[in-house]
């Protein structure tokens, strides 16, 4: 299922929803972790073709000494291992879909044996004499600029031509930022699901900072950083801290983006200096609470701080001790 309410997700789902009407090859480019198979799948379902298979194939795993025993299958005896007939890859997806993903990654062996069953649909089994043809629609995928591929030798012209009779752009999480906290809060309930735990919720800032981040490996590094904020999160709210262990780097770069802010964008020194300093604090009592386990008493005296003073910084930034113990006594 593929979620957003951002006008370029929305724009994106219209046009696999059009592509999806027809039944000519679709090429997909995006980022890794953009939701590419996703795609795929809203365009088969959403076609004449979803009551048959759905067959997805990544190129990069197809051996190249095999790929045509998987592709096209082969009969009894056409290699040593050969024991019985075994169909391949385009036949399991008759009448439906075959997904390529990482075509990108395809030999040139594999290219033009791709190629010669995209003119026409038909093939022949390894070791088979007789010429077999599939009703399947092509969809492939690639994180690479496939053009730029054919331009360096890499990839076949042709084959090109052929897989991009329609194009997409899947657009990466950065360009779709108001998504984020749709998405969050869809994978912290599946989070909850998986591990069979209770329900928890974002905490504002978090999601903040969660909307703030680049997301290099897009939605599904989103994904797993929420999945593992899950895990480290002791309370029903899912607090900035959480993700700070579940992926220090989302936290790192938001801190450096809010530096650049202060540096850039003319904030008054004194709101810089407040926001920075309880940023430290809760930093630091974060940190001095989970070196002791929680214990208020250790944690005064590890700082050189009275403990009724400390106590008085963890009530300020809302900190409970309890959170961090790993045991009771």
């Amino acid at each position: 299922m593929m979620i957003g309410q951002s006008p370029a997700f929305q724009t994106f789902l219209s046009q696999l929803r059009r592509f999806a009407g027809c039944d000519a090859p679709v090429l997909l480019e995006g980022e890794t972790g953009t939701g590419k198979e996703l795609a795929a799948r809203e365009i088969h379902y959403g076609s004449a073709r979803r009551h048959h298979p759905f067959v997805p194939i990544n190129c990069g795993g197809l051996p190249d000494t095999l790929v045509e025993s998987e592709l096209f299958g082969h009969r009894r005896g056409a290699f040593t291992d050969a024991k019985t007939s075994q169909p391949g890859l385009i036949e399991s997806a008759r009448g439906g879909t075959l997904f390529l993903d990482e075509v990108d990654s395809l030999s040139q062996k594999a290219q033009v044996s791709l190629l010669r069953f995209l003119q026409d649909s038909h093939y022949r089994p390894v070791g088979g004499t007789e010429v077999c043809k599939a009703d399947v629609r092509v969809v492939a995928a690639t994180n690479a600029d496939l053009e730029a591929c054919v331009n360096e030798g890499a990839f076949r012209r042709d084959l090109f031509y052929r897989l991009n009779s329609l194009h997409i752009r899947v657009p990466p999480l950065r360009e779709r930022r108001s998504d984020i906290p749709l998405l969050a809060a869809h994978f912290l309930d599946a989070a909850a699901q998986r591990l069979r735990g209770n329900h928890k919720t974002w905490s504002e800032r978090a999601l903040g900072v969660l909307s703030s981040y680049a997301w290099p490996g897009n939605v599904r590094e989103l994904d797993n950083v929420v999945f593992r904020a899950y895990l480290h999160a002791e309370e029903p709210v899912v607090e900035l801290q959480d993700i700070g262990v579940a992926a220090p780097a989302v936290t790192r770069d938001v801190d450096a983006a809010w530096m650049d802010i202060c540096n850039y964008c003319g904030i008054a020194f004194s709101a810089a200096k407040s926001q920075a300093v309880a940023h430290f604090e809760r930093r630091y009592l974060t940190d001095l609470l989970r070196r002791t386990e929680g214990n208020v008493s250790a944690a005064a005296r590890l700082s050189g701080t009275e403990r009724r003073q400390l106590g008085k910084l963890l009530k300020k930034h809302h900190i409970e001790s309890k959170r961090f113990r790993t045991h009771e006594a």
